[in-house]
Order: structure tokens, then sequence, then C-alpha cells
């Protein structure tokens, strides 16, 4: 084996490496895609960008070597590179589903895809680019998480006044409002409105960046024999 072919090796167990490591961040945060995915991507992408440079570029000398200026050769290395990023979209998609309202799995759709890119750099030579893409790929995706955790842990107080049919209305409402998540009850009134329906006023504590006002109307709305009328 030569002195090229050695390189070629260890660009591909550098790609491999970098993408294990961001698989291992993922694996440990339980995610969809995780150390086998991201190591599998990196792996990919780092040969197929070798082949487009080196494996293209061998069979076009030949061809040159024995048709000389009658063949006519046009070659763009990009072109590989290009069609990763294209299909890796698919492959990312995959890990992005709706759960109960809430869409899970774009932060790993993205990893999957930077692992694409690190790959495809490695694959070029660019090591340093690679291991720095990787390092703060992995460094942001811890310092993320706590800033996400600090701001999520923030709360607020809101009070929800709303007219309901009935009572069976009231407990339907109640259950939808303490599903929603981080939502704490704090207390709730119920009074006759009227000769028809009642008057229900809701106290709950709730976090300030996944619940909102609008959030909680958006779900009462779908309740029949509930109209809401203020959240605040």
């Amino acid at each position: 084996m030569d002195s090229v072919s050695w390189m070629l090796c260890v660009r591909l167990l550098v790609a491999a490496l970098l993408g294990g490591l961001i698989g291992l961040e993922r694996e440990y945060r339980a995610k969809e895609a995780g150390l086998k995915t991201h190591f599998l991507v990196a792996l990919g992408s780092a040969l197929f960008m070798l082949v487009s440079q080196f494996g293209v570029s061998d069979a076009l000398s030949s061809l040159l070597l024995q048709h000389g200026d009658q063949f006519p050769v046009r070659a763009d290395i990009s072109r590989i590179a290009s069609q990763i990023v294209t299909g890796i979209g698919f492959l990312g998609a995959g890990t992005i589903v709706l759960h109960k309202r809430f869409v899970v799995g774009l932060t790993t759709a993205a990893t999957i895809w930077t692992t694409a890119a690190i790959g495809i750099a490695v694959g070029g030579g660019l090591f340093a680019v690679a291991t720095i893409a990787t390092l703060v790929t992995i460094a942001g995706l811890e310092l993320f998480m706590l800033v996400e955790r600090r701001i999520g842990s923030a709360r607020h107080e809101l009070q929800v006044t709303m007219w309901a049919e009935d009572k069976k209305a009231v407990s339907a409402a109640v259950s939808a409002l303490t599903a929603m998540r981080g939502v704490t009850l704090n207390s709730y009134l119920v009074a006759r409105h009227g000769k028809s329906g009642l008057n229900v006023t809701v106290a709950l504590a709730a976090p300030v960046r996944t619940v909102t006002p609008a959030s909680i109307l958006a779900r009462l709305n779908e309740i029949p024999g509930i109209e809401t009328e203020t959240v605040e």
C-alpha cells in the first residue's frame, strides 16, 4: 500500500471518529439517530468525496492516456459532494416526527446534515476545519441544552376565564390544560352563569417558553361546549 492509499485510509478513519463523537452526544441524549447513524454518515460522506477526488481523476487519466486529445474530458468533483447534501436531507427527514403537537427530531436532523459536511471536509483533506467543526458542534449542542433548560425553568402565572356548557365541558377543559407540558393547576372556580352554562376561572402556572396565552386559547377552542373569554 503506497503513501496515497494510507492517506486515504487515514481520512476515512478521521471522518468516522469525528462523526462518532457527535453520535455519542446524540446517543447520550437518547435521540432518534445516535452513534451508528452519525458514524456511517461521516464515513460515507468522506468515501464519496474521496471517490469524486481520486477515483474519477484516475479514471479520466487512464482515458486520456488511451485516447489522447480525441476524448472530450469534463470533470467536476463537486458534483458528488452536492449530491450528498441533497441526499442526506432524506435521511434527516426520517428523524423528524410530530408527537403530541410537538415537532421532535429537528436537532438530530441538523446534526446528521452537519456530520455529512464534516465527512466531506475530511474527505477533501481539511482535517483542521473538520475537527474544529466537530468540537463546535458538540460544544454548541451541550451549551444550548443548558441555556434551554435555564430558560425553560422560568414560569409565569396565568388566569383563564371561560364559559362552559356543562360540567362535562369543564372537566374536559381542565384535563386539556393539565395535559399541556409543564402546566401546574393552582386552582379553579366554577359558578353558575344565569340560567344556562357555567363561568369557570382557572389559575395555573406554566413554562414561559412553551406555554403561551395563544397556545392555551388554541387548545381550549378545540373543546366542544367551551368559549374562552380571557387568558392573562
